[in-house]
């Protein structure tokens, strides 16, 4: 009897994924990860889930870049990430356009669970982790 093994198909980081907030539990937005032609991984917000009572269309206020007073749907929060084995990373690499700062990032597929993605914002030892759904 001959078995085969076949080993387990990777599924790419790119395509759109579901932000939860890690301290309320609940749905953000819609970031779709992307290659540019310069290989590396960028992010921008294409859905944000509001309550009726909030402003659906926000602007990023608190934002000290660029991207000040600019539209949050539609902005570029990830930028030039590099990938290192499984991990993708880059300082000032990702944007909490909530209270406009930028973190060193990393993001990485959970092992068990290739739908989930670890995204890790950071200022030194400091961090916070979100797990990100992919969107189907």
């Amino acid at each position: 009897m001959i078995l085969f093994v076949s080993a387990p198909v990777s599924k790419p980081i790119t395509g759109n994924w579901k932000t939860i907030d890690d301290e309320t539990g609940k749905a953000k937005s819609i970031v779709y990860l992307f290659m540019k032609t310069d290989g590396k991984l960028y992010g921008r917000i294409i859905k944000l889930y509001k309550e009726p009572n909030e402003d659906q269309d926000p602007i990023c206020d608190k934002c000290t870049d660029a991207r000040k007073d600019k539209k949050i749907i539609g902005m570029e929060i990830v930028k030039a990430l590099k990938k290192d084995g499984n991990t993708w990373y880059a300082d000032d690499g990702i944007l909490d356009p909530h209270n406009g700062k930028v973190y060193d990032c990393k993001m990485w597929l959970d092992e068990k669970d290739p739908n989930k993605l670890n995204v890790r914002g950071y200022i030194s030892f400091i961090y916070r982790t979100q797990t990100w759904h992919r969107m189907e």
